[in-house]
């Protein structure tokens, strides 16, 4: 019996075997730029993860990951209540290699938030659920410091380099994990709604706590910072799962979400019954001024994970059409094609020039500059709000370019396209941001005193960006009814600023091609829609991947 009409022919080759950092050109660059004296050291680091990331073995943790999701285990055989999490060994392989590539610590050695958010972005590529407490892990940080005494205890284990799974008492570990508590049923974003009570205990800072989480993210970390209802207003609380003499803290898991997308991760519904040994975390009455610093920090990671699964969405593209053939030509040479294929990369390269200037941002304000800070009030939901946005667009369109297979699990798509929307929700939706800008507009004018500032460094440099920034100003002269106006508003904020740092930073192709397409109004609403003499070609070279 002949076999032959099975021969495989003018299909591409798996895409692994690279270094996903080191073949991102907008990626090293950045770093380059923004690591200054360390860039060297940080490179050297983030390529042995990117080419980890790009390597089929770690291909086969996400995937396995993302195919066999968590159990929740209420109760053990003898009917004690346990409440623990079992994962797939694949995501204990993922959070090994996470933790022990820094991405808990931003906080520490030169241009710890550059280093870190690229090395976020290079994992994400790999599989994006377990990054979840891996990113709360990191941004617990700066609120915990809001008490120092609990920060002492916890920050040298949440930085750590060691990643220990299990609970058991902190102090027998060397390295900890940290979850958040905001969401209840009733409130959603609005957390000043939430019911959940803390009862002070003594005057040490011990609280008990009574109420349910509807959103508890990574149930199996071994500290989360909750807020609740203490005497004197809504109040940050620390709770760890395991106490120190190795007994239960009171957390009912009550279930497990079953969600559209992020399905390695565990997020669950907690109740708080009698949990006695809850720690405040700042002044009773600031619990959102507390854990804010925590939602800035996950707030950048949302804009990083887009990033990132942009950047592996055109990557898989770009990837397919290199190597399968049509009509005699490669699909990456039909002009159609290349131009799909050119304002996809154009998405992606924005994505992450962005996510990088808002770490150098947070780097220079940590080591005390005011415009920097001042810059990420407004940029940073700005940022949060249209990178998020644009994610799931872009991975659908490029789904598309592989035609039939990207429909396929198999090939991994489908997977993006599940977790593409979620970081648009985490961490305050599109009207939760854009109304974010506008209580900065108001409250704040040096926000855009440093946003005008840093746009206007590239002033003069193309006639599109300079028109863009005047439109924005005339906006800002109207401020009637602006409520209902501000997601254009912000869209705008956006582009004009993803605009300034491409004509200031990327080939004269790049920022030429997103001016026109995105600034000076000569592209449609689809992806493929670039002006003639964009550039496409040269687009798509840059950013294309090689095997090998």
């Amino acid at each position: 019996m002949s076999a032959s009409t099975h021969a495989v022919t003018n299909q591409p080759p798996p895409l692994t075997g690279y270094d996903v950092f080191g073949q991102d050109a907008a990626l090293t660059e950045g770093v380059a730029r923004y690591a200054a004296g360390a860039a060297d050291a940080i490179a050297g680091e983030l390529g042995v993860l990117g080419r980890l990331a790009g390597s089929a073995e770690a291909r086969e943790w996400g995937g396995t990951a993302d195919a066999y999701p968590p159990v929740l285990r209420t109760h053990d055989r003898y009917g004690h209540r346990v409440d623990e999490v079992e994962f797939h060994p694949s995501w204990h392989r993922l959070m090994e290699h996470a933790v022990g590539a820094g991405l808990t610590d931003a906080w520490s050695g030169p241009a710890g938030q550059v280093r870190r958010t690229a090395g976020f972005l290079v994992w994400t590529q790999v599989e994006a659920g377990h990054l979840c407490p891996v990113s709360m892990t990191h941004a617990a940080v700066p609120a915990l410091r809001a008490q120092p005494d609990l920060a002492a205890v916890w920050e040298p284990l949440l930085t750590s380099r060691e990643y220990a799974p299990g609970l058991r008492p902190a102090v027998e570990k060397p390295g900890a994990l940290a979850g958040m508590g905001m969401t209840e049923k009733q409130g959603g974003s609005d957390v000043r709604a939430n019911t959940t009570r803390a009862e002070p205990l003594d005057g040490a800072g011990r609280y008990a706590l009574t109420g349910h989480k509807w959103f508890c993210s990574a149930p199996m970390c071994d500290v989360f910072l909750v807020l609740a209802q203490a005497p004197g207003g809504l109040t940050c609380f620390l709770l760890p799962r395991v106490l120190p003499d190795g007994g239960r803290n009171t957390f009912r898991i009550q279930r497990l979400k079953d969600k559209l997308g992020d399905r390695s991760n565990a997020s669950s519904e907690v109740e708080f019954d009698g949990t006695t040994q809850a720690w405040r975390v700042g002044d009773e009455g600031r619990g959102v001024a507390t854990i804010i610093e925590m939602v800035a920090a996950t707030r950048l990671d949302c804009v990083t994970g887009s990033a990132g699964l942009m950047r592996q969405a055109v990557s898989q593209a770009l990837h397919h059409a290199t190597h399968r053939s049509a009509f005699g030509r490669t699909l990456a040479e039909q002009p159609l094609m290349r131009n799909v294929l050119a304002d996809l990369a154009l998405e992606s390269e924005a994505a992450t020039a962005l996510a990088l200037r808002l770490a150098a941002a947070q780097d220079a304000a940590a080591a005390g500059s005011a415009a920097e800070r001042h810059l990420l009030r407004l940029a940073l939901p700005a940022a949060k709000y249209w990178v998020t946005k644009r994610c799931a667009p872009l991975v659908a369109e490029a789904l598309e370019c592989l035609g039939g297979n990207g429909y396929v699990e198999e090939s991994g798509m489908p997977r993006l396209l599940r977790q593409s929307p979620l970081n648009s929700i985490w961490e305050g939706s599109g009207n939760v941001q854009a109304l974010d800008v506008l209580r900065a507009l108001r409250r704040e004018p040096g926000a855009l005193n440093a946003y005008l500032s840093e746009v206007g460094l590239a002033a003069g440099e193309d006639h599109r960006l300079d028109a863009a920034i005047k439109d924005v100003l005339t906006r800002l002269s109207d401020l009637e009814g602006i409520e209902g106006r501000a997601r254009l508003l912000v869209e705008r904020l956006a582009l004009v600023l993803q605009g300034a740092l491409l004509v200031r930073h990327a080939p004269a192709a790049v920022a030429d091609a997103f001016c026109a397409s995105r600034l000076g109004g000569e592209a449609g609403l689809a992806f493929g829609t670039l002006p003639a003499g964009a550039g496409t070609a040269a687009i798509v070279e840059r950013s294309r991947p090689v095997v090998g």
